[in-house]
């Protein structure tokens, strides 16, 4: 079993981007996996399960810190990723921030320092829907956002990208070293599968409040930030730091492949307990001897 994950899981990961190319990723990938609904979710499960188990020994560990970044076009499905996938976790030991434009006192500082102050403390899951990259996508493709962010004019200059790809990356390798597990998720949604999406959200009265006309107006958009997370993933794929493009038309699939891929960073920490030294041991006993009295 564990073979057949990271065969699924090494086909969605990609840890060095020189040769990426978005195109070579299909939206409606299922790496030949073919379930029913109710299989889908017993097996998401078992995942969600080993995901508790993990993170409650990561608290109590207070070592690792685990960073999961969550990037999509709209109607992708990350708030569906996030509320399947962690629903077994401990909220004590889960920190959860979307975000949005940045606010007046945020356009004050770096594009980064946000960011940084929401990083999940050791011991903690940090879920980032959105993030840093924002910075080199909506902003790139919308240039009136850069223009808000009052940067020296001598600093705009066709570097830009270049430059934010390179601090980004350093800043992931910099966090890695300080032992927070960076991961990355591209949910990789189909412009016809989106456009499903926001029928079902218009026809649908239940869904109406998740669409907005803006979500039309950013369509209009899709070949320019296909480009940009072409760019993104290629510059920022690197081992400590994998960007995991995962399908995103069956979304059974896609919260199936991230809680894998959770499961498998986890995993490879050798999270455990800590060890009762002797001497506490002996403490506790004393303890138990004068509770028992």
């Amino acid at each position: 079993m564990e073979e057949r994950i990271e065969s699924v899981l090494s086909r969605f990961r990609v840890e060095d981007g020189a040769k990426f190319k978005l195109k070579e990723h299909k939206p409606d990938d299922t790496a030949g996996l073919t379930m029913k609904k109710s299989e889908a979710a017993s097996l998401l499960q078992r995942g969600v399960d080993f995901l508790a188990t993990q993170q409650d020994m990561l608290y109590a560990q207070d070592r690792w810190a685990v960073l999961c970044i969550f990037q999509a076009m709209d109607a992708a499905g990350k708030d569906g990723a996030i509320k399947h996938v962690f629903s077994g976790v401990n909220p004590q030991g889960c920190h959860v921030v979307s975000f949005k434009a940045p606010n007046p006192t945020e356009l004050d500082h770096d594009f980064l320092w946000r960011h940084a102050t929401a990083l999940p403390t050791r011991g903690q899951i940090g879920i980032h829907n959105r993030s840093w990259y924002e910075e080199v996508l909506v902003a790139r493709v919308h240039p009136q956002v850069l223009e808000a962010q009052k940067l020296p004019p001598r600093l705009r200059t066709e570097h830009i990208w270049q430059e934010r790809l390179e601090d980004i990356a350093a800043f992931e390798r910099y966090l890695g070293r300080q032992g927070v597990v960076v991961l990355k998720f591209f949910l990789h949604v189909s412009q016809e599968e989106q456009r499903e999406r926001f029928l079902k959200r218009i026809r649908e009265p239940e869904k109406n409040w998740k669409f907005s006309a803006g979500d039309v107006a950013e369509r209009r958009h899709w070949d320019a930030y296909q480009s940009a997370y072409e760019e993104a993933i290629r510059a920022t794929a690197t081992p400590q730091a994998p960007w995991y493009v995962v399908p995103a038309d069956r979304k059974w699939f896609t919260r199936l492949v991230v809680a894998a891929a959770i499961a498998k960073a986890l995993e490879s920490l050798e999270l455990h307990y800590p060890v009762v030294t002797e001497a506490q041991r002996r403490a506790l006993m004393q303890a138990a001897e004068e509770l028992g009295a």
